[in-house]
């Protein structure tokens, strides 16, 4: 594993903007310390590594630290460089303004969709943000078919690159819904091509590498309705 200085990375396991940051590393062959932190009780550490928000991730390096997921991507892609470390951002700048959109796209309306389904009280409210993350999916197939150029994934070619990342982190709670409330966000039927990617990427060395344990994130999620749930009531 490479690296320069040390590189600390304060996350939680459900949180995929954290794996985000963790499978960039890993791709970078970038080893690092990782520290998990408690978003319920937070400690000293990521209050003064993340002032503004008080939230994971936060990338330290060199005692230096880097927050939000997307810039930290981006830090760490410019930051190892060199015929050692594979590039995560396309190498042309067109390639990546179109990278950067839809992974802007996806932090915008994906994340408020696995939410929406997940805070939805009854089966019928739970319904209708199902078909409306199918909505916010929808798109996404016809830009895997123009950024992947018919390769395997969305970086166009055989490896994961910065597009497959900002989707790709998200996977693991879409994998969540489905056990939970037997939902199929990203749909066979629907969306054929990013089903067949979403396949590819959890079977990734990356993915693996930093897939939650077991029963994690239904945990977490069921401290999160309970919170929804009283907090309704107070009302």
């Amino acid at each position: 594993m490479g690296g320069q200085g040390d590189v600390t990375v304060l996350g939680t396991v459900v949180s995929p903007f954290a794996l985000r940051v963790r499978m960039a590393l890993y791709l970078k062959g970038v080893s690092y310390e990782y520290l998990e932190q408690n978003v319920f009780d937070k400690g000293e550490l990521l209050v003064a590594s993340n002032p503004v928000h008080k939230k994971v991730p936060v990338l330290i390096h060199g005692g230096k630290p880097v927050c939000e997921s997307v810039a930290i991507v981006q830090y760490v892609d410019e930051f190892w460089t060199g015929a050692e470390f594979p590039s995560i951002l396309p190498a042309d700048p067109y390639d990546r303004a179109v990278a950067r959109f839809w992974a802007a796209y996806v932090d915008d309306k994906l994340v408020a969709a696995v939410l929406g389904i997940l805070r939805a009280a009854t089966q019928e409210e739970r319904d209708k943000k199902v078909e409306a993350a199918h909505a916010v999916v929808a798109p996404m197939e016809e830009a895997f078919a123009t950024c992947s150029k018919g390769k395997a994934f969305f970086s166009g070619g055989d490896s994961v690159g910065y597009l497959d990342l900002a989707l790709g982190c998200h996977l693991f709670w879409l994998e969540t819904l489905r056990s939970m409330f037997g939902v199929n966000v990203i749909d066979a039927g629907r969306t054929p091509q990013l089903a067949a990617w979403a396949e590819r990427f959890l079977e990734t060395k990356a993915a693996k590498a930093v897939a939650p344990p077991a029963n994690s994130m239904e945990e977490y999620a069921g401290k999160l309705r309970a919170i929804w749930a009283a907090a309704a009531a107070a009302k």
